[in-house]
């Protein structure tokens, strides 16, 4: 099933895809290197002695008692250099499956161990196999891979900032949208139907965009509906997922809610009468002006419209202050999920830190009343355990939507042009129909997912060490679960959600893609560090915004440069580990650093900005 962690960019728009140039710098490749020439027969190199040769005519030097000597010299050498590289081998293949610092093992699990390293082997040099059973990556990762193994059995010491955020300018900033500075919203001019596409975030967008229409066409606000997708196959409702109660209280200082259509209003052919608004007939990112033009004449004439798969169709910049506080509210404080995600919620962060009485600082803001009542000290601090979350945005979705290679072959391509002809029809005909930049040059550009390789070679060249506990969220990998192997044998302490709850835990939320979604955001946002892998995703950008908005400074995360890091990865052949560990340190501190929302930049991603938080500066 695939994952609902995020939205994709609206299909008959094809994302960035298809307005970016085609021209670019640096284009990857991946060459084979050459062939070996056969080498040919030649009478000077023959085996027989013909008659033109020196020793034809002479005793055979084996018959010399000084070359007998001479050449047992060598052979003897040769012995001993065999030897040592065997002992070589040997130590080295038993620091790889024995992590000195940890406790002693049992036999099954050091059997376990050595199982997991042999599947590492067959993942990376075996060949692409079909979809389910995993996929062949990069050519070049499985010697990457194996620096990896073998700087991480050096059990060096993390770098200092590893785990930490640049605390002083973080810390300045403190939430402030819950002020509000206006008085409540009537709604007199009729009523507003939405219907949000995509997953779990990219409904929560739309969800906070609908509220600031609502308040800025002075309308009344429905509570939106979910549509069900093909991709996400999902039939959840608002109230499935968020408690509607409390959103509706939250704001009824701002605009006026209500859970259905008067009556009146439900028997009308709302397409006939032309109050259905797709988000085609909208422009991306529309300026508030643009509802005020096209929309607010039609909710006057008829008394309600209905967007149709309505996302992200209201622009950031420019809107006025109080609705860019209002949309940060609703984000923020508004939507809170339903005690049945929060209940399964706590429990997974308390198997994650190892500790049931250890409350972390956002827990009270994701899990509500079931956030638990101890207070954070000194000694909780000790016995719980850090725990590092990733968000590998590698399902089906994302890879045939990237444009990208994998390194799946022919098999790999047809697969995912099926999978286009189906959920993206739109990007399958622009792809047949233009040139687009090609999947080297996508890759170059950073416009790929990583990979779950690439993703654990990251890690890794940060310097996370071997025993770092690593939650993985987006776990329906594409190419099936064991692409995850890769990570596991580089980092046995990893563990996905399926891992952590019991099939009677997960049960509640079997085939609610949206709901599973949730605890996935949980298990993200309340983590001691964050790891993207992908800048554009929905999930990544929402949790790291709750991050910054409710962490005071004190919740990092790694946000990859992936055009950066696509340069450091083509060089996967020749690269030496010492040189990786400093490009890929160096590519991921000049992110990591405090800055205020960029113009035009969303503000659930970058809430420094004077409408969402205050600066005490």
């Amino acid at each position: 099933m695939v994952s609902a962690s995020d939205g994709l960019p609206v299909p008959d728009r094809c994302g960035p895809i298809a307005t970016r140039s085609a021209s670019f710098n640096g284009i990857y490749s991946s060459s084979s290197p050459p062939t070996p020439r056969s080498r040919q027969s030649s009478p000077v190199h023959s085996s027989r002695v013909g008659p033109s040769h020196p020793f034809s005519s002479r005793r055979s030097r084996s018959q010399f008692p000084w070359y007998r000597r001479k050449r047992l010299k060598v052979v003897m050498a040769l012995v001993a250099l065999l030897g040592s590289l065997f002992l070589v081998n040997w130590i080295m293949l038993a620091r790889l499956q024995h992590d000195a610092p940890n406790p002693p093992v049992s036999k099954s699990a050091a059997k376990l161990s050595i199982r997991s390293s042999v599947s590492l082997s067959v993942s990376v040099q075996g060949k692409g196999n079909k979809s389910g059973k995993g996929k062949k990556p990069h050519k070049g990762y499985q010697r990457m891979l194996a620096l990896a193994a073998h700087a991480l059995a050096e059990d060096k010491r993390e770098p200092k900032d590893l785990w930490q955020e640049p605390l002083a300018p973080a810390s300045n900033w403190r939430p402030c949208s819950y002020l509000r500075n206006w008085e409540p919203n009537e709604g007199k001019n009729g009523y507003i139907l939405v219907t949000a596409n995509g997953g779990i975030n990219q409904q929560r967008v739309a969800v906070c965009n609908a509220v600031v229409v609502a308040r800025l066409l002075n309308s009344t606000l429905v509570i939106p509906k979910f549509m069900y997708s093909s991709v996400w196959r999902d039939v959840s409702q608002f109230s499935d997922i968020y408690q509607e109660e409390l959103f509706i209280n939250y704001l009824t200082p701002d605009i006026r809610i209500v859970r259905e259509l008067p009556k009146e209003l439900q028997s009308l052919d709302l397409e006939a009468i032309g109050s259905v608004v797709t988000d085609v007939d909208m422009v991306k990112e529309a300026k508030p002006s643009f509802y005020l033009k096209n929309i607010l004449p039609i909710i006057l004439k008829n008394q309600v419209v209905h967007f149709v798969g309505f996302g992200n169709r209201l622009a950031f910049d420019p809107i006025p202050f109080e609705l860019q506080r209002l949309r940060c509210r609703c984000n923020f404080h508004a939507l809170q999920f339903v005690p049945r995600i929060q209940e399964t919620g706590a429990l997974l962060l308390k198997r994650l830190r190892k500790h049931e009485g250890l409350i972390g600082p956002l827990d009270r803001y994701l899990l509500g009343p079931f956030a638990d009542s101890v207070e954070e000290n000194g000694n909780n601090v000790k016995k719980a355990s850090k725990y590092l979350a990733i968000h590998l945005r590698f399902e089906i979705d994302m890879v045939s939507h990237s444009l990208c290679e994998f390194g799946g072959g022919e098999e790999e391509r047809k697969e995912l042009d099926a999978y286009r002809e189906i959920h993206f029809p739109a990007l399958a005909q622009l792809k047949r129909t233009t040139k687009l930049p090609s999947p080297s040059e996508l890759r170059a550009e950073g416009l790929c997912p990583l990979t779950p390789e690439e993703a654990v070679l990251m890690l890794a060249g940060l310097g996370f060490n071997r025993k770092t506990h690593v939650f993985v969220a987006g776990s329906n990998l594409y190419g099936g679960r064991s692409r995850l192997v890769a990570l596991t044998s580089l980092y046995p302490k990893l563990v996905t959600k399926e891992n952590l709850l019991s099939a009677a835990e997960l049960e509640p939320f079997a085939n609610y893609s949206s709901q599973l979604a949730a605890l996935d955001f949980i298990g993200c946002t309340a983590s001691d560090a964050f790891a993207m892998t992908d800048s554009g995703s929905q999930l990544s950008s929402l949790v790291s915004g709750y991050r910054i908005y409710y962490g005071g400074g004190r919740m990092p995360t790694i946000r990859p440069n992936k055009r950066r890091l696509a340069s450091i990865f083509m060089k996967n052949s020749t690269i030496e580990w010492r040189v990786f560990e400093q490009r890929v340190r160096k590519a991921i501190r000049q992110t990591k650093h405090v800055q205020t929302r960029p113009k035009a930049r969303s503000v659930y991603r970058y809430p420094r900005c004077k409408e969402c938080m205050c600066s005490t500066d």
